[in-house]
């Protein structure tokens, strides 16, 4: 999917997105370094445990579109190293597991500081969903550390230009209790078609009808990139959309899933407008610590 050309987001399972959009939060920076599992401390809350949020990574070592497409390099980083990196800025999410079935992607999550779960060769293939791979990662991840996930996500590392700022949306709309699974959207305002027996048909709209813009009903593109579930509701439906799902609004102008090598090439382009430049130095300043 390149940006923003799509279909508008819709649930499957016939559950209809709600139609209030929550605009994307700037979160807390999360510290460089991530606690050992364990119950998490909120002063904040009453209890003084936050939920456990869990977010899931799948990152499979094959790709038919782009080889090695994983550990393809963005602004010089990688993007299963991307997508960890915002994971670990969003506030609530509390724990970022890596699903992979290939040591060097493994290796990659680990020094980018998430844990990496060994994905089995049943559901590494082409045709195995993300859903079994969040399963398996959320089953595994909470037997090795005997801790219950209240909350789980689907982050794709496939879209380079997600922050941490959208993880942090999606994961609070279901932490907070305001809906039962969630999604990033982007404001979408074109007409679709779809071809049949040789003629075409509006798909959002009339082709009989050419309403204004401001006088259409607003569709929203899925993105591809962030969806949060309930736990407990995600291991009963088995699919990322159940319950009330929300949409949380995102940039549309970072919308870009990378499934082929033209959408890698496309993104390493508009990579310096979304990656922000390092630090000035002076020339005989030496390296910078970190």
């Amino acid at each position: 999917m390149t940006a923003p050309a799509g279909t508008p987001a819709t649930t499957a399972g016939g559950t209809t997105a709600s139609t209030t959009v929550h605009p994307a939060a700037d979160p807390a920076a999360n510290p460089a370094g991530r606690a050992a599992p364990g119950p998490a401390a909120d002063p904040a809350a009453g209890t003084g445990v936050r939920p456990r949020v869990l977010a899931v990574i799948p990152a499979r070592g094959g790709s038919r579109g782009v080889p090695g497409k994983n550990l393809a390099e963005v602004a010089g980083v990688p993007l299963v190293v991307r997508a960890v990196q915002a994971c670990r800025g969003a506030a609530t999410v509390t724990d970022v597991v890596v699903s992979t079935d290939a040591g060097p992607i493994a290796d990659a999550a680990r020094a980018a500081g998430a844990d990496a779960i060994r994905r089995p060769a049943a559901i590494s293939g082409d045709t195995a969903s993300s859903e079994a791979a969040v399963l398996h990662a959320l089953d595994a991840f909470e037997e090795l550390h005997s801790v219950t996930v209240d909350v789980v996500l689907l982050v794709q590392c496939t879209s380079p230009f997600l922050t941490s700022s959208d993880v942090e949306s999606v994961a609070a709309a279901v932490a907070t209790g305001a809906a039962d699974s969630a999604l990033t959207v982007a404001p979408f305002h074109g007409f679709l078609w779809r071809e049949a027996d040789g003629d075409a048909a509006g798909v959002n709209h009339d082709k009989a009808v050419r309403p204004r813009r401001q006088d259409r009903p607003r569709d929203l593109l899925e993105t591809g990139a962030a969806y949060a579930m309930d736990a407990a509701g995600f291991r009963s439906a088995r699919h990322r959309f159940f319950g009330r799902t929300l949409p949380v609004a995102t940039d549309p102008a970072r919308v870009l899933e990378i499934d082929d090598p033209h959408d890698l090439a496309r993104a390493r382009l508009l990579a310096p407008l979304f990656t922000p430049p390092p630090h000035p130095r002076a020339p005989n300043e030496g390296p910078q610590l970190p």
